[in-house]
């Protein structure tokens, strides 16, 4: 196991340097120049020059990119160019409320996905069935800022349920309640597509599943269905569903950017497009460096994890 950990770690280290210049270009490939923008008709062009050369901003791109990359191995995130701090001491903290986010969104991602296509497949072919997929089909394709205003309106305008934006009531005490009526509704916006991709994948396993021989074996021995899911099913399924919840992983913390965004909720989408609206390089690469190795981490715990729950990972492919 230490060998395979190791042997995907190589792996991952090119895809990470490969993103690293991909980054430093693209954020360095907008036109204008953010001190220059911030600074113009305020102070002569000698100091903003000057000001320029103290960011390295003067410097050609190779040798901006080598130092930024120097800098970042040895823990050095960067001052921001827009608020004139320590870039870890604004992402640290964003990046905090990003993963309380992404975790919600995948614990209802898991529980609301597998057990709707566990329901979905076990009775496949009703009218229940058929009314999921339709909502699994329509659900798919909704575009997350849209569902997320769609909340807004109904929970929190309509109903008066639970708060518009923010994670916590600006008017009174903040506490763990306070904190979840805010988390529910951007969770719910973040995992719903996640949580659909899912509920597809688990109802197609679960059909596969119950056309499988033994599980007619066991029908034939008397086993009830309940037996049958916990004692066969189950543990077929855990494979899958451990594959598909690590790539959703990645994917909603690379992608609330625009649930952060209509929710006003203070994560590191939040940040990185107000730094790439500022044209903040540190900030913004710093930020797409963070999602990234969490988003190979987290891949690489995945298949780690599959390869433990495989037996055929364990004995060399032989049973």
């Amino acid at each position: 196991m230490s060998r395979l950990a190791l042997l995907r770690l190589l792996q991952a280290l090119p895809l990470l340097l490969v993103v690293s210049v991909l980054v430093f270009l693209i954020a360095h490939a907008a036109p204008g120049d953010p001190i220059a923008n911030a600074l113009q008709g305020q102070v002569s062009q000698a100091s903003i020059d000057e000001i320029r050369a103290s960011y390295g901003l003067d410097q050609p791109l190779p040798t901006q990119y080598l130092a930024w990359l120097s800098h970042l191995l040895r823990g050095d995130w960067g001052t921001s160019l827009a608020l004139k701090v320590p870039v870890f001491s604004v992402l640290a903290p964003a990046f905090a409320n990003t993963s309380l986010l992404t975790a919600a969104a995948v614990l209802l991602c898991v529980l609301c996905g597998v057990a709707v296509g566990l329901y979905s497949g076990l009775r496949r072919g009703s009218l229940a069935d058929r009314l999921l997929l339709l909502l699994i089909q329509l659900g798919h394709n909704l575009p997350v800022a849209w569902l997320g205003l769609a909340l807004i309106w109904l929970f929190a305008i309509q109903l008066r349920w639970l708060p518009v934006s923010g994670m916590y009531d600006l008017r009174g005490a903040s506490g763990a309640l306070d904190l979840l009526r805010h988390l529910l509704l951007p969770a719910f916006a973040a995992a719903i597509i996640s949580m659909l991709i899912l509920a597809r994948l688990v109802r197609a396993t679960v059909i596969d599943i119950d056309q499988a021989d033994y599980i007619r074996t066991c029908r034939a021995l008397g086993y009830s269905r309940g037996q049958i899911v916990r004692r066969h099913m189950g543990r077929n399924l855990l494979g899958p569903v451990v594959n598909m919840t690590g790539l959703q992983i990645g994917y909603l913390l690379s992608g609330v950017i625009f649930v952060e965004k209509v929710f006003a909720w203070p994560g590191i989408g939040t940040q990185l497009y107000n730094a790439a609206a500022g044209q903040d390089y540190p900030m913004i690469q710093a930020g797409v460096m963070l999602v990234t190795g969490c988003f190979v981490a987290i891949n690489l715990l995945t298949d780690l994890l599959l390869d433990a729950l495989d037996p055929r990972a364990q004995t060399g492919g032989a049973l």
